[in-house]
């Protein structure tokens, strides 16, 4: 973890502003703790602020800083101020984490050594102290002396948006102190559970989901925290079912309508994580159920979703296949899916029949998916079958007409030794497809991208000619060309050059930098050189104030 982050990594996270103002508040950096993976401190501008750097972020480290600037998500100058001191103080992080690892130690020996009386003064005391710590525990305390009606009235409270909303809204800046109180409702519901009544816990349970999925449409999430607790709540309302044991139908029953009902619901509920608390009973009335919904509704994405789940957990491909064959998507894709499912479950020839009737049904071959001609074409080859891959290819290549469907009828044509053949008939029509189109100057043809994979020179340039190419396509047919034909290349380059004069820009210099070089080529297979001379002299005349292209040019001797 040491090493992690950088002053480049710094920058780029606040910014060439904050980075270059984070400078100046080195020496107000104080009190730093350091930890596994996260390191706080106060930092003393116009106010004292407490900050936050987590080195264990997505791009070396995360921060969070209750300042102004920093409580709007930014990366702050104060955050910066105590990345730049961990980055001076890095080779002394190990043995200060080590150092605060032992205090913790020391801690809990002190605690562990307090008497019943001397914990409950500390509690007490801390309680007065912190609101928040007063309220976490006086819902967990409810839930222990079972005063249900204290702990429902507080996950309302607790969940809750508006103390945290502005305009019906929280923030980016505010969502972490919301998750941090919906969270209670967790351990409140454990609570409940743990004290016997974890009936009533189920109940409860369903009562924060409700709250929760209200909740989160109107809190800004970016960082997961409700997803977290939305997780937490699916496992607490489990343990509760596994402690109260509810009746198996009764509990399929709600099972099923919470995964077909509430697909959106931030709260993963997985009818399959209860199989030991249905039971053979339960399992049974949930199949039926499901089975019941899909029927009604085959196309639904949630019904075919259940099913498609509880029949591959009950190792029941045929129901697996069914359930796919009620709902075939338009471009063969599910046809495919199929395929790779009866695969799986060792049934070849089915899969292969699944697969063929996929590109059969297909009304128009252009739109078919191409992973299931990949697929088949794979299969055919692994059989032998090279003439069905090369009638496949060619069959995909006519509807497609474009460079990889060629490329790929090529490559099953040459192995099946068969491509001298089939390659006047497929550049016939590219060229038919080309000669039908306007020659323009953007959006080449795939006949000039065809013969350029082909490496036949030669072709590809008459059909630029005849046919039109865009400027890639006469870079690259100039570029392989050059050297039999520089006059043609000359042209080539002179054309592409000339828009490029006028304008600015790093990238635009290096792209007319790169095509003088060509030109100098050319007329040294010329012999011209001194029209180059000429050229460049005349160029540097009108832009020797373009400095960067001035100095990119003599880079290149030119």
């Amino acid at each position: 973890m040491d090493g992690i982050l950088t002053e480049a990594k710094l920058k780029a996270l606040a910014g060439t502003r904050s980075f270059e103002r984070g400078q100046g508040y080195l020496d107000a950096v104080t009190g730093m703790e350091i930890g596994d993976g996260w390191i706080t401190a106060s930092v003393h501008g116009t106010e004292r602020y407490e900050v936050e750097l987590s080195l264990e972020g997505p791009h070396g480290a995360t921060g969070a800083c209750d300042c102004p600037y920093g409580l709007e998500g930014n990366f702050c100058k104060h955050l910066v101020a105590l990345g730049l001191t961990v980055i001076a103080q890095q080779s002394a992080l190990p043995r200060q984490r080590e150092s605060a690892r032992s205090r913790a130690r020391n801690l809990d020996a002190w605690l562990s050594a307090l008497s019943k009386d001397e914990l409950l003064a500390l509690v007490r005391e801390q309680v007065d102290q912190d609101r928040q710590l007063r309220r976490r525990l006086e819902v967990r305390a409810a839930g222990a002396r079972g005063d249900l009606a204290e702990v429902r009235a507080r996950i309302r409270e607790l969940l809750d948006i508006g103390p945290f909303a502005q305009y019906g809204y929280v923030e980016y800046a505010d969502a972490r102190a919301y998750a941090d109180q919906a969270a209670q409702v967790v351990s409140a519901i454990d609570a409940v559970t743990d004290s016997g009544q974890a009936e009533e816990a189920i109940d409860m349970t369903i009562q924060a989901v409700r709250l929760l999925d209200e909740a989160v449409d109107s809190v800004d999430d970016s960082d997961g925290w409700l997803g977290q607790i939305g997780a937490s709540l699916a496992e607490a309302h489990l343990n509760a079912c596994r402690a109260a044991r509810p009746a198996p139908d009764a509990l399929a029953g709600w099972l099923v309508k919470h995964a077909l009902g509430n697909v959106d619901s931030i709260c993963d509920i997985d009818p399959l994580d209860y199989e030991d608390v249905l039971g053979e009973q339960g399992m049974t009335a949930l199949r039926k159920l499901a089975v019941a919904a899909w029927r009604k509704r085959r196309t639904g994405w949630a019904e075919k979703s259940l099913m498609q789940r509880l029949a591959k957990a009950g190792g029941d491909i045929d129901m697996v296949i069914a359930v796919h064959a009620a709902d075939l998507a338009s471009n063969g894709h599910t046809h495919l899916v199929i395929a790779r499912e009866l695969d799986a479950a060792g049934r070849p020839d089915e899969a292969l029949r699944w697969a063929e009737r996929g590109i059969r049904e297909m009304p128009d071959l252009a739109a078919v998916d191409t992973d299931l001609v990949d697929h088949l074409c794979e299969r055919y080859a692994q059989v032998a079958r090279l003439a069905d891959v090369v009638a496949l290819r060619r069959e995909h290549f006519g509807a497609r007409r474009s460079l990889l469907a060629y490329q790929q009828l090529r490559a099953a044509a040459r192995a099946a030794e068969c491509w001298q053949e089939k390659r006047p008939g497929a550049l016939a029509l590219l060229r038919t497809e080309a000669e039908r189109v306007t020659p323009r100057r953007y959006g080449g043809t795939v006949l000039v991208d065809a013969l350029l994979d082909d490496k036949d020179n030669e072709a590809a340039w008459e059909a630029a000619t005849h046919c039109g190419a865009d400027d890639r396509q006469w870079l690259a047919l100039a570029d392989r060309v050059r050297a039999t034909r520089p006059a043609d290349a000359l042209a080539v380059y002179l054309r592409l050059a000339e828009p490029l004069i006028g304008q600015t820009g790093n990238a635009v210099y290096a792209e007319l930098v790169g095509l003088l070089v060509s030109i100098r080529e050319c007329h040294r297979l010329l012999g011209t050189q001194d029209e180059l001379t000429a050229y460049v002299t005349a160029l540097r005349g009108a832009h020797g104030r373009k400095r960067n292209l001035m100095r990119l040019m003599e880079q290149h001797g030119l």
